[in-house]
């Protein structure tokens, strides 16, 4: 029986601190995200992937991502979890519309970008 409720015990401790540690965890992630899409961007720009046009729409929408996530810092009490989230979904698809752009086959006209 004491070995049920140390098992149990044992469970409700980790339950509460997997959570917290989730979330910490996630505070990285945003900014991951963040530097893996400006590097994609930047890579697909150099190798001719990317036009000029393309690359700044796609810097302007990472811009106005990085925007939103500062002032969601600033509210006072940091990044929520509903706040990650959104983030983390607006990154997702900001990293799909750059794998489309850099995968549609447009390439630069003339070399003068080089």
């Amino acid at each position: 029986m004491k070995k049920v409720i140390m098992l149990v015990a044992g469970l409700g401790i980790a339950g509460a601190v997997l959570p917290a540690t989730a979330i910490a965890a996630g505070r990285g992630q945003v900014h991951q995200r963040q530097a893996a899409v400006e590097t994609r961007i930047a890579d697909g720009l150099r190798s001719g992937a990317l036009n000029g046009r393309e690359a700044g729409r796609l810097q302007a929408q990472a811009r106005a991502l990085a925007k939103l996530e500062r002032r969601y810092r600033h509210s006072g009490h940091g990044l929520s979890r509903a706040e990650r989230v959104a983030l983390d979904r607006r990154y997702a698809a900001l990293s799909q519309r750059v794998r489309v752009q850099t995968h549609d086959r447009q390439v630069r006209r003339s070399s003068h970008y080089r």
